[in-house]
């Protein structure tokens, strides 16, 4: 039987990235939940929960109502059940808020590339990651506290908690480790508008040549990390 991914997601122009190779060549099936517009499903039957990033903010409960139930389905999922669960951008705020943590407005924004230190290299999501590392960032808020019990596995001078784990299932990333380099290419008319209005204007010309030297990193990093969040998620099933 094929394992089943649930991909939440909260924006109709988004998607999994590279992630979308990652999961299929680990033999899972992938359902999208457009969070925004649909219900969450039942979780049971369901072997990984893998939710993206987004415009919204944890905390815009009354704007987007939808936020309190995937909040309660990730405390159900990544807490009560403790099943792999892996969160970028969005997704990394959520899983922190929604067992315990506290998000906030990050004093310094990161957009572009920009780099993160690996704090701990001992934990084994991390495995074979190690010094420092450029990655693709684009947030304006942060985690500002962890849950109980979470590590925090890098770190930025901007912003504490870039990644973190939850025992061994659950893995929060701050920044964008599914982007590819086509798919910023061809980003949607509204996230270079959105770009643009931060960066001015050209701004997304010049992410996509700031970022191309380094893709081939990008991508070798995000495969590691996901080849151990594999392998230790796995083992536990």
């Amino acid at each position: 039987m094929a394992k089943r991914c649930l991909i939440v997601q909260h924006m109709e122009t988004d998607g999994p990235g590279r992630f979308a190779g990652l999961l299929r060549d680990d033999g899972f099936t992938c359902e999208t939940v457009h969070v925004y517009r649909e219900d969450i499903p039942p979780l049971a039957g369901y072997d990984l929960m893998l939710v993206l990033g987004g415009a919204q903010d944890v905390w815009q409960e009354d704007e987007h109502p939808w936020l309190v139930g995937e909040k309660q389905a990730i405390a159900e999922w990544a807490g009560e059940r403790a099943k792999p669960y892996i969160g970028i951008c969005l997704g990394h705020q959520l899983l922190a808020e929604a067992l315990g943590g506290r998000v906030g407005v990050v004093e310094t924004p990161e957009i572009g590339v920009h780099c993160v230190d690996i704090a701990d290299e001992d934990h084994g999501f991390f495995s074979g990651v190690s010094g420092r590392q450029s990655v693709l960032q684009w947030h304006l808020a942060e985690v500002k506290a962890v849950p109980e019990g979470a590590r925090v596995l890098a770190s930025s001078p901007a912003t504490r908690v870039q990644a973190l784990a939850l025992g061994e299932h659950a893995l929060g990333v701050q920044f964008h480790f599914e982007w590819t380099l086509e798919w910023m290419r061809n980003w949607p008319g509204e996230w270079i508008a959105a770009l643009e209005k931060r960066k001015g204007a050209g701004a997304h010309q010049r992410l996509v040549a700031e970022a191309k030297p380094h893709m081939d990193g990008f991508g070798a990093m995000s495969e590691t990390i996901y080849s151990n969040f594999a392998a230790l998620t796995h083992r536990r099933a």
